[in-house]
């Protein structure tokens, strides 16, 4: 067991694709390690440490941003494919020859493309707030997340209570609890993302979300086993696309959770951790 968590691993970096990749890495290094892929604009410190410290208890967790993304080099893509390649680079850069891969919001975009370009490096999925190439809804942001990103905040921080959680009084809480935890690393936190971030990144989720012809055909391809993860209320990924996942994929099983926005696994934490610890548990579908 290693001694670092969330709030203390160090910043690592390691070259792949010619762009140099922060990372850290902590917890148990038995058994298969989980590597995660971020949400739109974020960084290795948006993650919820009641999050990442839950899984570091029983394996190894693995978090970096991709290629342009706070502290790594480069540019970032405008095409999901491609921040597929750099996120398959980046593992294969660190010797792994199996992971269980974690994708959130555009990073279960980018998950979803790291299971088809390298099939023998995924054992397990788990996609999180996120959806299908061609989704419902998916093909520009929701109207709720442009009125979302697009308002003004007395508290920077405040835009993650609108954005992961519902208007209700039990989720807002949650939501300040997570506000909470999201802060607690204090010292060598990643800087914020620069300005060329988002631009790229809603251009790579418009291409990803538009509009084709057999839409789904390609979740056939992915076939390893899949957890789903949402919140039923989600509105920046709307949560039929969790179903559509479930529908499509060979290897899926679907959990949403009540009353849950964006961010489900931050509201409830405990039980996402036990839920993902459990399916990353089992040998074989039985």
């Amino acid at each position: 067991m290693t001694q670092s968590n969330h709030q203390t691993a160090p910043t690592q970096f390691v070259e792949a694709n010619g762009i140099r990749f922060a990372y850290r890495r902590f917890g148990n290094p038995a058994g298969v390690p989980l590597v995660f892929n971020q949400h739109f604009t974020g960084t290795m410190d948006h993650w919820d440490p009641a999050v990442t410290d839950g899984f570091a208890m029983d394996r190894e967790v693995i978090l970096f941003n991709n290629a342009g993304v706070s502290s790594s080099s480069g540019e970032v893509p405008a095409r999901i494919e491609k921040m597929g390649a750099n996120a398959v680079a980046f593992i294969k850069a660190l010797g792994l020859t199996k992971v269980d891969v974690l994708g959130f919001s555009i990073g279960g975009f980018v998950a979803q493309e790291i299971a088809l370009q390298a099939p023998d490096l995924v054992r397990r999925l788990v996609l999180v707030g996120t959806g299908p190439r061609g989704g419902e809804g998916m093909a520009t942001l929701t109207s709720e997340a442009q009125e979302i990103f697009g308002a003004a905040y007395d508290e920077p921080d405040h835009l993650w209570l609108r954005v992961h959680f519902t208007k209700s009084e039990k989720s807002q809480a949650a939501g300040r609890e997570f506000l909470k935890r999201f802060r607690l690393r204090a010292e060598n936190r990643d800087p914020e993302v620069n300005e060329k971030v988002a631009p790229a990144q809603i251009e790579a989720i418009g291409e990803w979300g538009a509009p084709r012809e057999k839409p789904f055909e390609y979740l056939k391809s992915i076939r390893q086993p899949t957890l789903v993860v949402n919140g039923s209320r989600d509105v920046i990924i709307y949560s039929v696309n969790s179903f559509i996942l479930q529908q499509h994929l060979p290897d899926a099983q679907l959990v949403l959770y009540p009353d849950a926005n964006h961010g489900s696994q931050y509201q409830y934490p405990k039980r996402f951790v036990r839920h993902v610890s459990l399916f990353l548990s089992e040998e074989k579908a039985r």
